[in-house]
């Protein structure tokens, strides 16, 4: 009992990192093996050990549409217009401006990088090993074919795998619930909805306990992963790998150092560096917890000691913005569609890429503020390109041994986005207490 303490006391991080490794190195042993003496080695372990890490694929894509739909429900219920008022808008806008933002610059650094460019992946021999069945999705064809998507029968949807229209359904389900508690005078009715909203505030919580049991097997899931992959693939996966982590640590580096510093010197005619040294401990905590959620107490506080933001506005803003406001999620994701795109020959035109824009935005607001929420997310956005789930799978599963990684300055930047945009709106709304 006492190993298995010492091995649950290491930070989920530090064991993801080592079982990668150790995947990484055996795998490379293997396919070096193959290559000197001729055999197959590698392929005949890819098939007892696969399995270990189909698991986790499909662990994953079990939990993903409920994840985003209590969590939008629980989210978007929590906005009442009545409270919202001209500063809630404010902050809600600025929020959805630097996801945009965001997503743009993911975009525009994955199609410069090309992260997939010369990955030949055998979809036969590496997809039959995921075992994934189901439909595959049919990609809009266009915005307007995106529109009309958004607005079909959310139990059709998820007949069908679509999940932009759940995502739809859960906000305006959250809303519509929030206006009638505003309005509504029958007693009985309020009880009924608001039985509604704890019961999806309930399975949310119950959600998020099944994503920390999943987190726990990252470790033996990703291992075996690396070894499929790069048993099969051996060293030339590597360089699409680095191009993948450092397009995206690269593209979280331009948004928190060059347009938050835009933003802040331009909005409010403010040296960012006195910014920076005042949000430095947030920064570092949700670096390391790698959760905009747990961060949540360090933000509000740092938020109204340091930054003097009004308490009312802070205690708003924050736990609104720890939910929807993911922008390291909306720079990580489509270097993955990029990704993805350039390993199955997919044709990205000027559309495709506004809807991956547009879905990037959309399901990260129900990444939820938790460890590892991209990952569940890139089954949605790898869905607007139409692949097969056997294709998706393979995706998933290239990424999932280096997302702790990136998971870290992901969150990094969707915590100082919320704290930039909340102190932008304190400062135009004179929200700011005075010394």
């Amino acid at each position: 009992m006492s190993i298995i303490k010492k091995y649950t006391s290491i930070p989920l991080p530090y064991r993801v990192g080592v079982a990668f490794l150790l995947g990484v190195a055996f795998g490379l042993s293997l396919w070096y093996y193959d290559m000197a003496n001729g055999s197959n080695l590698g392929e005949r372990v890819a098939t007892y050990i696969s399995p270990f890490g189909a698991v986790l694929v499909r662990m994953l894509k079990m939990v993903v549409i409920p994840i985003v739909f209590f969590s939008l429900i629980v989210g978007s219920s929590g906005l009442s217009p009545k409270k919202l008022g001209r500063v809630g808008a404010k902050v809600l806008l600025w929020y959805m401006l630097t996801s945009f933002i965001a997503a743009m610059i993911g975009v525009g650094i994955a199609m410069f990088v090309h992260p997939g460019q010369g990955v030949a992946v055998d979809v036969e021999k590496l997809g039959s090993s995921m075992g994934e069945g189901g439909p595959s999705i049919t990609p809009p064809s266009g915005l307007t074919d995106l529109i009309l998507k958004m607005f079909t029968n959310p139990f059709e949807a998820l007949v069908n795998g679509e999940f932009l229209p759940i995502i739809v359904f859960a906000l305006l389900f959250g809303l519509a619930a929030r206006v009638l508690l505003d309005h509504t005078q029958n007693e009985t009715e309020r009880r009924q909805i608001q039985m509604a909203l704890d019961f999806a505030s309930g399975a949310n919580s119950v959600m998020f306990k099944i994503v920390s049991w999943i987190l726990e097997y990252f470790p033996i899931g990703v291992f075996s992963l690396a070894v499929v992959n790069f048993g099969l693939y051996g060293p030339t996966i590597i360089g699409p790998y680095l191009k993948a982590v450092l397009g995206v640590i690269s593209g979280i580096a331009i948004m928190i150092f060059i347009v938050y510093s835009i933003l802040l010197s331009i909005v409010l005619k403010e040296n960012p560096i006195d910014f920076f040294k005042r949000a430095k401990e947030v920064m570092i905590t949700s670096f390391f917890t790698r959760s905009s959620a747990a961060t949540l107490p360090v933000t509000i506080k740092t938020a109204i000691e340091s930054f003097k933001i009004k308490r009312e506005l802070a205690e708003f803003s924050l736990p609104v913005g720890a939910t929807i406001n993911m922008n390291g999620v909306c720079i990580h994701l489509p270097m993955w569609a990029v990704f993805a795109a350039d390993v199955f020959g997919i044709d990205l035109t000027v559309s495709s890429l506004a809807i991956v824009i547009i879905t990037t935005v959309l399901s990260a607001i129900g990444a939820g503020g938790v460890p590892g929420g991209s990952l569940m997310l890139l089954f949605i956005v790898l869905g607007t390109l139409g692949l097969e789930p056997s294709q998706i799978a393979i995706i998933v599963a290239l990424a999932l041994g280096v997302n702790p990684l990136i998971d870290m300055f992901e969150t990094m930047n969707n915590v100082t986005g919320d704290l930039c945009c909340t102190y932008i709106v304190a400062r135009k709304e004179d929200m700011i207490e005075k010394s």
